[in-house]
């Protein structure tokens, strides 16, 4: 059974363990590797989010900057351009928690201002240093991935000598950073970065190893929807993963997600539940 956490969202709380919780993906992207170019329109982005909720999504994920292998950095000014409306567009329409999909401490501060209320950092706060401490200024819920390298180059031939290991320590140094800075350590979750800087046997591993995260004693979010993972596996474009992401999403919650950041709010809200009501049943002979 998975463990219990409560997250502090000001005066929201948000409760994980018995319920997994749905991430719904918004990329306002023109390059993302499977949804790039689709919601970079302000009406079109407000739609899809307004659909994710209405399809179950517990959470609004918002990235403007492709963070896909091979993707070249933006400037701060043209990402804030791009997510600043959306978010507050959704503000006026529903309370629901949104996270920041960014590195930068600059755009997590305006799109907190804005109205969001989770910082989702694929660096785990290394690649900004004011990161951290923008963090426990806000005491917001932080999610710190692990990456091996940058978007840029991170799948130039990534190895290691304990796969396992090396994350778990990457991500320790991580909360240690946010601790330091004054961030409590309830408010801090992981995410082991599948497909960041891994090989595909490498996030197959990390996926039949995951409960062994679970001595860093932090929530888990587990973003696997659509990566190429399933597409090496499957043979399958990124638009026919979704039955490989639904059988990755139910493996990930048996093995201790809290989290699940995925693109098919409605299809994945099904396989969770039902993941979900084997993890909880009880043995009662």
């Amino acid at each position: 059974m998975r463990r219990s956490y409560t997250l502090s969202l000001g005066n929201q709380e948000i409760r994980l363990g018995a319920k997994t919780l749905i991430m719904g993906i918004l990329n306002i992207t023109p390059d993302s590797f499977s949804d790039g170019g689709k919601y970079v329109n302000e009406g079109d982005a407000l739609i899809h989010a307004l659909e994710m909720i209405d399809d179950g999504a517990d959470i609004i994920d918002i990235g403007g900057e492709s963070t896909r292998p091979g993707a070249k950095a933006i400037s701060t000014a043209h990402e804030l351009d791009r997510i600043i409306p959306i978010i507050e567009a959704i503000r006026k329409k529903s309370a629901i928690p949104i996270s920041i999909d960014t590195y930068k401490s600059e755009v997590a501060k305006v799109a907190f201002s804005a109205g969001a209320n989770i910082i989702n950092d694929i660096s785990g706060c290394r690649f900004d240093p004011k990161m951290p401490e923008l963090a426990a200024d806000l005491g917001c819920p932080t999610i710190i991935m692990h990456i091996k390298g940058t978007p840029k180059d991170m799948q130039t031939n990534p190895t290691y000598e304990d796969l396992i290991m090396e994350i778990q320590d990457y991500l320790r140094a991580s909360i240690e950073m946010l601790t330091t800075a004054g961030l409590r350590k309830e408010q801090i979750i992981i995410d082991p970065g599948i497909g960041f800087g891994k090989t595909t046997e490498d996030n197959l591993c990390i996926m039949n190893h995951l409960d062994e995260f679970e001595k860093l004693d932090q929530p888990i979010l587990m973003g696997v929807s659509r990566k190429s993972v399933i597409g090496n596996v499957l043979n399958r474009p990124a638009n026919e993963r979704l039955l490989g992401t639904a059988a990755a999403t139910a493996v990930n919650i048996m093995k201790g997600a809290h989290i699940i950041r995925i693109h098919d709010v409605h299809e994945m809200k099904d396989v969770a539940k039902m993941t979900d009501a084997i993890v909880n049943a009880r043995h009662t002979g």
